[in-house]
C-alpha cells in the first residue's frame, strides 16, 4: 500500500481558499492525499465559503481555522500556498517539505463590492471550481512543478 502525499494548503485567513483546498483534496483525492490547510493569520471559516462547498457536495462546516505554527512540526511532502502574502511569508518547514504556489483570488474581497448576495456568491462559486479543477490535476501539476524545480 503506497503512502498518501500530505499537503498543507496555507493562506492568509485560513477562511476560505485553502479550507476549499483541503474540502476538495480530502474529498476527490482522498485515496491518495491527505490533505490540511492552515493560515498565517487565522480568522473564522467563511460562511459563504462553506455555503459554496455544500453546494459542490463537500461539507466543510466542521472545520476550524488553524494557524500555521500549530502545525508546522508536522512532516508535510508538499506545502502549497494559495494566496501571496502566504508565499510570501511561509515559515520554514523541517525536513523535505516542498513550498509550491498556486494562488487564488480571494472570494471575500472579490464580493466586497457585490449588492446582494447572490452576487457575492458568484464570485466564490468561480475561485470554488477553479479549486476544484486545480485539486483534480493536483497530482500531475506537482509532479510537472517538481520537474521544473529540479531542472532549474
Amino acid at each position: 500500500m503506497n503512502k498518501k502525499i500530505s499537503i498543507l494548503f496555507l493562506c492568509t485567513g485560513n477562511s476560505c481558499r485553502s479550507q476549499m483546498a483541503e474540502g476538495f483534496a480530502n474529498a476527490l483525492r482522498g485515496d491518495i492525499i491527505e490533505a490540511y490547510s492552515a493560515g498565517i493569520e487565522p480568522k473564522t471559516v467563511d460562511p459563504l465559503a462553506i455555503k459554496v462547498m455544500k453546494e459542490a457536495g463537500v461539507d466543510i462546516s466542521h472545520h476550524m481555522s488553524k494557524h500555521v505554527n500549530e502545525l508546522i512540526n508536522k512532516q508535510f511532502d508538499f506545502v502549497i500556498t494559495v494566496c501571496g502574502h502566504a508565499y510570501e511569508n511561509c515559515p520554514v518547514f523541517p525536513g523535505k517539505t516542498k513550498v509550491m504556489h498556486r494562488g487564488f483570488e480571494d472570494p471575500p474581497q472579490l464580493a466586497r463590492e457585490a449588492k446582494t448576495q447572490e452576487e457575492a456568491l458568484y464570485h466564490y462559486r468561480r475561485v470554488r471550481d477553479q479549486i476544484k479543477a486545480f485539486i483534480l490535476e493536483l497530482p500531475e501539476w506537482l509532479d510537472k512543478e517538481k520537474t521544473e524545480f529540479i531542472m532549474s
